[in-house]
């Protein structure tokens, strides 16, 4: 075999690996889907979360930090990280397993450490530093936690697993939720933004009142719906968007506001 062959068949296998890995490694709501729900928080801030957010993250705004998360994945010094953007709940709970199952996981969280992330930023004595961290991690994950597939099965790594074609290209369940659904919609994230932030009175009442455990829940049951319409190898398209959009936009506008809860309530 000469060398321009073997070349090439490298380059087709790492080619061939890369195409399995990113799958199987994709993070929670795309650039988009993060960035929507940092753009729909900044349009609920109280005026003092305002100020507080702009103190600590200077003329960043809430959309162009909420995809730090993901992009730190690169330096291997925050590796430690990997856990805190997913719970992993088993199927069949009823609200207060759900509940129960979130108080009893001491292991890291996207559920343990949001809260987390709020004392660093109501405690007076961290750095600018420290604070400036809890706020990019704040944000990303109270987005991680409103997409369904974070609060999914551990045996399917929350449907990476569940193997799907979107419009005929390879793909999986998870990937279809982070990323393929969303951008399907062809909006920029303000316009989407600008497009869906419109909750009801009701929605608004509910969400305004809803603890973190509701949010976890919320998304619980969502991703249940999710799983139950869909079969390993099925081919998602045009019938798969307008069953889902509607559930979709409703958590990416949950995120928003459940967002906006916290960083009023660290600043009130």
């Amino acid at each position: 075999m000469n060398k321009k062959v073997m070349i090439k068949m490298s380059k087709g296998l790492l080619a061939f690996a890369f195409v399995l890995y990113m799958p199987l490694h994709a993070g929670a709501w795309g650039m988009l889907g993060h960035r929507i729900v940092g753009q729909i928080a900044e349009s609920h801030l109280s005026g003092k979360a305002r100020k507080g957010v702009k103190e600590v993250l200077g003329n960043e705004s809430l959309a162009m930090a909420s995809n730090w998360g993901d992009f730190i994945k690169s330096d291997p010094a925050y590796d430690y990280l990997y856990n805190w953007h997913f719970v992993n709940l088993p199927a069949g709970l009823d609200k207060q397993g759900v509940f129960d199952l979130l108080e009893q996981e001491k292991s890291p969280n996207v559920y343990n450490k949001i809260p987390e992330m709020a004392a660093v930023l109501k405690n007076r004595k961290t750095s600018a530093e420290e604070k400036r961290l809890a706020m990019r991690l704040l944000i990303h994950l109270v987005g991680d936690l409103n997409q369904p597939m974070h609060t999914a099965r551990k045996e399917d790594l929350g449907g990476n697993k569940v193997f799907v074609t979107w419009f005929g290209e390879k793909s999986n369940l998870h990937r279809v939720w982070d990323e393929s659904l969303i951008e399907y919609q062809q909006l920029s994230y303000t316009e989407y933004a600008n497009a869906i932030n419109f909750p009801s009175a009701d929605q608004l009442s509910t969400w305004r009142n809803s603890s973190l455990k509701d949010y976890v829940y919320g998304s619980y049951m969502a991703c249940n719906r999710i799983y139950a319409n869909v079969k390993p190898e099925e081919r998602l398209s045009y019938k798969y968007n307008f069953e889902f959009a509607g559930l979709l936009n409703e958590q990416l506008l949950k995120g928003g506001i459940c967002l906006a809860n916290i960083l009023n309530d660290i600043y009130k």
